[in-house]
């Protein structure tokens, strides 16, 4: 078995698995409303001003990536699902540091190398697939960081939300235009971060779904023994 996995017990912990597939349903739900509700005013700058920062001033995102049906219906999807998510975030950092797991995900020196390495291997200037524990380098990388990326998401969206009575957390993020900002650049990372674990998922280990459903895993399956790349190796 891969280092911190016992042989004969499940990848991930229930509570991982549980709390990863709400994820994926409230976020997914949480973006549409939210870009939903976007297209209200799909633009930053106030009107009659610019905007420095975003090329798509006045573009509407296409009604097929939102969810809500009107602005009053995103507006209450989004709030319910930020609830859902705020707890079941909060669940699974509780779990995370109580049973230790965060130290699978916390930065460690070498962490870069190790990165370079990854990155030198899905090129093809490396032959061999590099040795990793329970997650890669890169894949560490961006499971620390997405904690983060939500608490910005979470602040940012508490700012505009509420700019009266958070009017001094609205004007440490440059003020509600700024607020607005943070809190759509931040989604957007989010949602990169998602659809690039899919798309390595799929493309480079979709054994793993059937460590995210049921628990199971075979180290003989993993991609290091496959010495998988994106569509290459993907069965023995």
């Amino acid at each position: 078995m891969t280092q911190g996995t016992p042989a004969g017990s499940p990848r991930h912990h229930w509570v991982v698995r549980v709390t990863h597939w709400v994820n994926v349903v409230a976020l997914s739900l949480m973006v549409g409303s939210g870009l939903r509700i976007f297209n209200a005013y799909p633009a930053f700058a106030r009107k009659g001003e610019t905007f420095c920062c975003y090329p798509f001033e006045g573009m509407a995102i296409q009604s097929w990536l939102t969810f809500g049906g009107w602005l009053a219906g995103a507006r209450q999807w989004h709030f319910a699902m930020m609830w859902v998510l705020v707890v079941n975030g909060l669940i699974y950092m509780a779990w995370v540091y109580l049973h230790g797991e965060w130290r699978d995900l916390v930065p460690r020196r070498g962490d870069l190398r190790d990165s370079v390495e990854m990155v030198k291997y899905y090129a093809f200037v490396r032959k061999d697939h590099p040795r990793q524990g329970k997650h890669n380098a890169l894949q560490k990388a961006a499971y620390f960081a997405l904690p983060w990326i939500a608490l910005l998401t979470v602040v940012s969206g508490i700012a505009i939300w509420k700019p009266v009575q958070f009017a001094g957390l609205t004007d440490l993020l440059g003020g509600y235009t700024w607020a607005r900002y943070w809190h759509f650049v931040s989604m957007v990372a989010v949602v990169a971060i998602a659809v690039g674990h899919v798309f390595m998922v799929f493309a480079v280990d979709p054994y793993a779904l059937r460590s995210m459903t049921t628990g199971g895993w075979s180290e003989r399956l993993s991609p290091e023994a496959r010495n998988a790349r994106p569509f290459i190796n993907l069965k023995l």
